[in-house]
């Protein structure tokens, strides 16, 4: 599994911008309110997030003991963990076995997670990111004929389950966290050794399902879209909104033909009737498909990022939203994290005739007819963020979700403040310390390896303003035609 710290005992950079964030509040800061309303979509919520798996996080069930060598202060310390397969039960069916690449943050337990791109993970910025895919590609369980990987990898004597997954997660952990860490088993540690020189850089994997964009807007009377269909599936299914039949509204082909299926590639378009009542509607997409290994795994919560070492056939679904009025503005909103600016990309459209002015932080921020504009929202690492963007005609769009987009490892800009020494590593409680388990093939150890409770995404997030302006990157581009 892996070294699990306690909430608090973070590195001397995280704790830097903690302080910095905490002296902030004695001098004023901006909170974003949460304002409830029907129609409201969570980013990070499952169901309404833009596609691919959603699961729930079983545990550990396949480690062997690994040796973590750490710096407590100028002090150099070792720790006893656990290393190993992760299982997770997917929303509708299936099963996933996942890595850990998060060595120093705990698990939580029962955590929900979603399937991520790499750049809303620490994978974005790591160099290294494609040789874990390598190793995963060419490891266990993968490889699931343990005397032939033990025979390229040199191992003399036999490999386990368990010591050929403690072998492939300390290998993955060299590069995701750039720890110092050993097998104690010689038969994993030799493995570990032979998938670190060996790894190769590969490309990210593609998405199993989803829909882009996940939002449009329009005039009634016309197709609004197209949203593209993206998918390793052969087939996925596609489900009108709940209300069709009272609005009248059709998912169609560009074309105007009526779908109920759709490929990678496909796209699909809302068709509202002239007529129609000023409103919204959602399409659903769903497969049942094998999530792509190597894809990344983030959680909801402040529990640790995975990826994918393995899946059954699943079921993945994907959502897209539509909103159409006769006149004034017609907004659509959509928001994803975005690791390289620490924050969370909030784009709004307007396919209206009128301005779209929508509040953010307590700033006003206006898009022409025809136009969009992304707002980053800056949040501090680990912090939880919760806010909704509200329109005309009732339109309210909430998002939630945690920041989670570094590892000790990841480079920062150096400061003063980072040469604190962050405060020792609790005992791991996650990695085959649990009673009644002694670690090893199809024990469950315990996950959540600190006392802290998960942190729930729905805590409003404090933004600071600096010398009475907001920290905002505002750009604007035309919107594609027929959006």
């Amino acid at each position: 599994m892996f070294a699990l710290f306690s909430a608090t005992a973070m590195t001397g950079r995280r704790n830097a911008r903690r302080r910095i964030a905490a002296a902030a509040v004695a001098t004023g800061l901006l909170a974003m309110g949460s304002v409830a309303g029907a129609g409201t979509a969570a980013a990070d919520e499952p169901g309404q997030n833009p596609g691919g798996a959603v699961a729930t996080l079983d545990g550990l069930k396949t480690w062997d003991d690994a040796i973590l060598t750490y710096k407590d202060g100028d002090e150099t310390k070792k720790k006893e963990i656990s290393a190993g397969l992760f299982e997770m039960t997917v929303d509708g069916g299936g099963v996933l076995q996942t890595y850990c690449i998060d060595i120093h943050n705990p698990t939580q337990d029962k955590a929900k997670y979603l399937e991520t791109p790499w750049g809303q993970t620490s994978l974005g910025a790591n160099k290294d990111a494609g040789k874990i895919l390598w190793i995963l590609q060419n490891s266990y369980p993968q490889v699931n004929d343990l005397a032939a990987l033990a025979d390229k990898a040199g191992i003399k004597g036999k490999l386990s389950k368990k010591t050929a997954a403690a072998g492939t997660q300390v290998a993955i952990w060299r590069f995701s966290d750039g720890a110092e860490v050993e097998a104690k088993s010689k038969q994993a540690e030799k493995l570990a050794d032979y998938l670190q020189e060996s790894a190769q850089s590969l490309q990210e994997p593609k998405t199993s399902l989803t829909l882009e964009p996940s939002a449009v807007s329009g005039k009634a009377g016309s197709k609004l879209g197209p949203v593209t269909v993206q998918t390793n599936a052969a087939e996925v299914s596609v489900a009108a909104p709940a209300d069709a039949a009272v609005s009248g509204v059709k998912i169609t082909d560009k074309d105007g033909k009526p779908v109920t299926s759709a490929a990678n590639g496909t796209e699909l378009c809302f068709d509202v009737p002239e007529g129609a009542a000023d409103g919204s509607g959602s399409l659903t997409v769903e497969a049942t498909t094998s999530v792509p290994v190597g894809r990344a795994f983030a959680s909801a919560s402040k529990s640790q990022t995975q990826i994918l070492a393995g899946s059954s056939k699943t079921t993945v679904t994907a959502n897209a939203t539509a909103t159409w009025a006769t006149k004034g503005a017609i907004p659509s909103v959509t928001a994803e994290k975005n690791c390289a600016k620490g924050g969370v990309d909030v784009t709004a459209g307007n396919e209206g005739d009128s301005p779209f002015t929508f509040e953010l932080a307590g700033i006003k921020h206006t898009v022409a007819p025809g136009e969009s504009k992304t707002v980053t929202v800056p949040v501090a690492e680990d912090q939880a963020y919760d806010f909704t963007i509200t329109g005309p005609n009732g339109f309210s769009e909430r998002f939630q979700g945690v920041l989670d987009c570094e590892t000790q490892g990841t480079p920062a800009p150096e400061t003063p403040e980072e040469e604190t020494p962050s405060s020792e590593p609790t005992p791991a409680s996650a990695g085959g310390s649990s009673e009644g388990t002694t670690g090893g093939e199809g024990d469950l150890a315990a996950t959540g390896g600190s006392s802290a409770t998960p942190m729930i995404a729905g805590i409003a997030v404090v933004l600071v303003l600096a010398g009475g302006g907001a920290m905002f990157v505002l750009r604007k581009k035309k919107a594609a035609a027929g959006q």
